[in-house]
């Protein structure tokens, strides 16, 4: 299997090489593919070749082998993520010297490795003020109390509130790290809001945490409106989740021709990606070239899940199969690989994905009646019309992604209460708002979020009062994504309509005034 020497050098974990009792040892980490590790061919430090009986090994924090013990077991398996440790008996160097470390590996499917590198002897030092942590059951209550005991001990403060711990501690489990207490944020209700959707039919409640004063007042009185008028037309128009390699060369022609390969080998491309789970389906390749790079951008459906992770790993074993069929046939023209050239855009707004969509596509809207938003608003529908006109240009100046007003409010205080990823808020906030008057004088509006990034498995939304709130919504569990991605949709429609009638009736100041001072 060809692999890029670029690549073969991650294998060793820099800052790794320690002084031991009788010598050194290093680490070499498998950052690439599940491997079949067969013999250390050969290794000096420093230019002065180690006899291989001097040498031991270990996998993980297994039982130290040697290297005669390793060639009569065949070789060890060598998963992908698993650390190799390698002592080195009586080879001894400073600490802070540079030692130069040339060591030859015998793999499959890689073949033979051939490492050159430098590294420092680290200090071994204890580490001050050090969170405890365990390895084996970091949730345990005794280890919760020691990082509560550490925080009070290293800041004088003991924050009752905060320490005050009423969850099902096992349910975190990759949830968070360093657990010691759980934020409460306060959680309103709002609505109901009548939807129409091809998924969501009905009257939902709308679970809102936040710390906004007027937000959940805002979104309620925007749903009574949008309500009167029969309620929300949702329909989810995309779905895609992305991940973004970039496949560097020597020049722009070979990138070219990569791109070709790449198109005309799709098929067994996908078949590699979906293979990595049941719920993953590669829909196709983008294709960008610059300069001597090819940027590839995988679009996922990921089901009911929010799917970064699925998506990450999907598009690593892909890759991997590229660079093995790609790189023995073609001599080795990629000269490097990432799986991730920043053109997903994970967590950042981008034009890209207002164009293509990331996560669900969704578009809510509605036509409101003039005497309706007269009666609820205390605003004419030209007033409205008007004020859009005028904030596109504002938003084009500004150049933010987004023409409406803050589909981000409604939208966070929805994520943080269903356990959405938050940070996922700064791409599906992304709106394209549109409004117009009717011949008949009444308000047509409509928000698309081309990037809504939800999940109703997975994550977050599996915890305590996460899923609970999900529950309210009917929207908990396998199959419900759509249906929460035409509920969110629609709240965020009935808060732009809400505030561009405060901010065209005046009212916006005063109804913070009134509801959102302490």
């Amino acid at each position: 299997m060809f692999v890029p020497n670029s690549m073969l050098k991650q294998l060793y974990t820099l800052g790794s090489l320690k002084k031991t009792q009788s010598g050194l040892s290093f680490s070499l980490k498998n950052r690439i593919k599940s491997a079949h590790f067969n013999q250390i061919l050969h290794l000096s430090i420093n230019e002065q070749r180690v006899d291989s009986h001097k040498i031991m090994i270990s996998l993980d924090s297994e039982q130290q082998m040697s290297l005669h013990t390793l060639q009569n077991n065949q070789g060890v398996e060598f998963p992908l993520g698993s650390i190799l440790n390698v002592f080195v008996e009586g080879i001894f160097v400073s600490e802070l010297k540079i030692a130069c470390i040339n060591i030859t590996l015998s793999t499959q499917p890689f073949g033979d490795i051939h490492l050159k590198l430098e590294d420092k002897v680290s200090v071994s030092a204890p580490a001050l003020n050090e969170i405890p942590r365990s390895i084996e059951n970091d949730l345990h209550p005794e280890m919760v109390q020691a990082r509560q005991n550490y925080v009070s001990g290293l800041t004088g403060v003991t924050p009752t509130r905060l320490f005050n711990i009423d969850v099902d501690l096992p349910s975190l489990r990759g949830n968070i790290e360093h657990f010691c207490g759980v934020a409460q944020v306060p959680l309103g209700i709002a609505g109901p809001i009548m939807v129409n959707g091809e998924h969501a039919t009905g009257e939902f409640i709308i679970p809102m945490a936040t710390t906004e004063g007027t937000l959940v007042a805002s979104y309620n009185r925007g749903m009574k409106l949008l309500n009167k008028s029969g309620g929300v037309k949702a329909t989810v128009v995309d779905d895609a989740m992305q991940r973004a390699p970039v496949f560097v060369f020597d020049d722009a022609r070979k990138a070219r021709d990569f791109g070709a390969w790449v198109a005309s080998n799709i098929d067994e491309i996908r078949r590699q990606a979906e293979a990595t789970d049941p719920f993953l389906k590669l829909r196709n390749i983008e294709q960008y070239k610059s300069n001597k790079f090819a940027f590839l951008r995988f679009n996922f459906t990921t089901g009911d899940a929010a799917g970064q992770n699925m998506v990450g790993r999907a598009t690593y074993v892909a890759c991997g199969w590229i660079l093995e069929n790609y790189g023995n046939k073609n001599n080795t023209d990629i000269k490097n690989f990432f799986l991730e050239s920043n053109m997903a855009t994970d967590k950042k707004a981008s034009a890209i994905n207002i164009l293509n969509t990331r996560g669900k596509r969704v578009t809510a809207e509605v036509t409101i009646k003039r005497d309706d938003l007269i009666e609820v608003m205390r605003v004419e529908p030209t007033q409205i019309e008007k004020h859009q006109r005028v904030a596109s240009i504002g938003s084009f100046l500004a150049g933010v992604q987004n023409t409406g007003l803050h589909s981000a409010n409604g939208i966070t205080a929805m994520f943080i209460a269903t356990g959405q990823d938050v940070a996922n808020v700064s791409e599906s906030s992304s709106g394209i708002f549109y409004s117009e008057i009717t011949e008949e004088g009444d308000l047509y509006i409509s928000l698309t979020l081309p990037s809504l990034i939800i999940a109703t498995c997975g994550g977050g939304t599996g915890l305590g009062t996460q899923k609970e709130c999900l529950e309210m919504l009917h929207c908990s569990g396998p199959g419900k994504a759509l249906k929460f991605a035409e509920i969110v949709a629609s709240v965020a429609l009935a808060g732009e309509i809400s505030l561009a009638s405060a901010i065209s009736s005046l009212d916006w100041v005063t109804s913070h005034e009134e509801l959102g001072r302490n």
